[in-house]
């Protein structure tokens, strides 16, 4: 193939734009790069149920905002959901407008966006360094361990990081070409877009990263051609209608605060200091934040020693923080570090979950694209062997090999285990009421529940088996292109595995079954109640489509909004719980499994209706 010469005696130097592929070869990776996003990511779509919690609370409120036509004002259980910006609830409404209120619907758009950050990692990586890394970035996006794990929800992450990468894509391009006008109101337009998606971490992650980019490159002087006044009047024009809106129609809450109080104040500057209120976020331990990444951009984040190579070769060949990078590929590999580095900062410094920083992801897969490429390059044109690129692939071979005897050991002892349909049945506890951590129920796994995961249990085995080790191979053979590829066919094979595995888990983190348990039962005059914090069975609200009581549950993001005077009447002590049920109406309660013991004590007299996964649901009729 052919690229330029590299002197191996010489200065390291960095390829501008590394070996293009052969026809066949680019239509063929191209193919294969659309195989394993349908393969990992359009499964999904219509399995498993919605989630309970923020998954389905979120589809609720796109539902509820589908059905009531209000597209300012969130609502949930008919109560105000005043902490969310709007575009994800409206782009999902559209889809209930298209396909009808379903799982199908609700999580389209968020695989959309996925889809979309791989072709935007294909385009900049390509364009940057070479048509090699584009693809590898795309593939990267695909494959990657957290950007499967953080959109297996309905949160509006993955489409933010879309729309700050595109923002600072426009932004890198707009200075490269000046004449197309067009890319700086591109840029503005994502920024705005952003903030309707999350709130002003969309236009202070873009922002501040421009603001450092320009600082560094000495591009004050080109201030003219930022277009900030008629950017910025694009920017409020976009943003600002809601949020103005949103204002004006929610007054009158909590101590006379209303949405700009609550959105503004404890959504941002409050939740950034620990202040927020009411507390359910937990801030991870400073070494476990830091190094959970390299399970988030697994398994491609052991090659980030190449990526570390490329930019200290980027800094002897003058492509470094003190002086101008002369070229596109040097801006961009300096814009994706100051992207990744802002982001990472500033949730090691504010309250965190564990997907808080997913807009870091894509610039670190660029960068590791790039580092990749490059040293896979360097390797075939200067005759010298890499050695870290067969470190990182042994390394990755050595934990794929350790990883699938762990799992063949654990379905071998459990092979005489009796296959158990409700998973929920033979997982270990813990206290959901306490611990807020979004991946958590990780830590639900037991021995005994391998019998009911045999089929992506032993997936996950030979992925993990096969494919690392085979890689490993190609790169001793010099066969990188291959080796690559290989490594990213047996993670979309592992991911496969890991959704069906998360359909096992179906009944244990849904209430799905229960509400149709309910509803077979239920008539309109019937009451249906949770005890607890709504988001112990919100997936109720979603699939019975009517209100719901809630008992001792005016907590957490239901608090805000049951202090608006028009709030609905479903708030419920256990007084009241007690009085109604002994009056002449029937009841349904859910009960979640850690708050079984205190409920049965509050109501000695009741009929199971159904039990799932340890979840109940009382009724006071047989």
């Amino acid at each position: 193939m052919g690229s330029r010469e590299l002197n191996a005696t010489a200065t390291p130097t960095i390829p501008e734009n590394p070996n293009r592929l052969p026809q066949q070869l680019r239509t063929a990776s191209y193919c294969a790069l659309a195989v394993v996003f349908v393969a990992v990511y359009f499964g999904s779509l219509f399995s498993p149920a919605l989630l309970d919690d923020a998954d389905s609370t979120h589809a609720e409120a796109a539902r509820e905002m589908f059905v009531s036509g209000d597209y300012v004002t969130l609502h949930v259980n008919g109560v105000r959901y005043l902490e969310k910006a709007p575009l994800p609830y409206w782009l999902v409404a559209m889809c209930y407008h298209v396909f009808g209120v379903n799982e199908f619907a609700a999580r389209l758009p968020m695989a959309l966006s996925v889809m979309l950050l791989g072709v935007l990692a294909v385009i900049w990586a390509g364009r940057a360094f070479g048509e090699r890394a584009g693809i590898y970035a795309g593939v990267f996006v695909y494959t990657s361990a957290g950007v499967f794990l953080f959109t297996r929800v309905f949160i509006p992450d993955v489409l933010l990081s879309l729309l700050i990468a595109a923002s600072l894509y426009f932004f890198l391009t707009a200075l490269e070409t000046p004449a197309n006008a067009w890319r700086w109101y591109a840029g503005y337009a994502c920024m705005a877009l952003g903030v309707l998606t999350k709130g002003l971490i969309a236009l202070a992650f873009p922002a501040g990263a421009a603001f450092l980019y320009i600082a560094i490159t000495g591009e004050w002087h080109r201030w003219r051609e930022f277009r900030i006044v008629p950017g910025t009047a694009l920017f409020l024009l976009i943003a600002a209608p809601w949020h103005i809106l949103a204002g004006l129609r929610n007054t009158g809450g909590q101590g006379g605060h209303g949405f700009f109080w609550f959105y503004f104040v404890n959504e941002h500057f409050l939740r950034f200091i620990g202040k927020r209120y009411p507390r359910d976020y937990n801030k991870l331990p400073w070494a476990l934040y830091w190094s959970l990444h390299l399970v988030w951009l697994f398994p491609w984040s052991f090659y980030l020693p190449a990526a570390v190579r490329t930019a200290i070769d980027a800094r002897r060949a003058g492509e470094h923080a003190a002086s101008r990078p002369s070229d596109f590929a040097g801006r961009t590999r300096l814009l994706c570090w100051l992207l990744a580095g802002l982001v990472l900062v500033f949730f090691a410094i504010s309250t965190n979950q564990e997907y808080y920083t997913f807009p870091a992801y894509f610039p670190l897969l660029m960068l590791l694209a790039d580092g990749l490429a490059q040293s896979e390059v360097r390797d075939c044109d200067t005759g010298v062997r890499s050695g870290w690129l067969r470190i990182s692939a042994g390394t990755l071979a050595l934990i794929g090999v350790g990883a699938s005897a762990t799992l063949l050991t654990l379905l071998w002892q459990s092979r005489h285990l009796p296959f158990e349909p409700d998973i929920g049945t033979v997982l270990a506890k813990h206290n959901m009421a306490t611990d807020t951590l979004s991946t958590s129920h990780m830590l639900d796994l037991s021995y005994a529940s391998f019998a009911a995961l045999r089929l992506p249990a032993a997936l996950a085995a030979a992925a993990l088996m096969v494919f690392p080790a085979l890689s490993f191979v190609l790169r001793i053979r010099r066969l990188h292109y291959a080796a690559t590829w290989a490594l990213a066919a047996g993670m979309a094979l592992f991911l496969v595995a890991a959704h069906i595995a998360l359909g096992r888990f179906g009944p244990y983190l849904s209430s799905k079954d229960l509400a149709r348990e309910i509803a077979a039962r239920a008539g309109p005059n019937d009451r249906v109640m949770i005890y607890g914090d709504q988001a112990f069975g919100s997936s109720l609200l979603f699939y019975l489509q009517r209100p719901i009581d809630l008992v001792e549950g005016r907590t957490t993001s239901m608090w805000f909004g049951s202090t608006f005077p028009d709030a609905p009447k479903i708030y419920l002590s256990a007084a009241d719980l007690q009085r109604d049920w002994e009056g002449t109406g029937r009841i349904f309660l859910f009960v979640p499994p850690h708050l079984k013991a205190k409920v049965d004590a509050l109501l000695p007299n009741k009929f199971v209706v159904a039990e799932i996964s340890g979840k109940y649901v009382y009724s006071n009729r047989p």
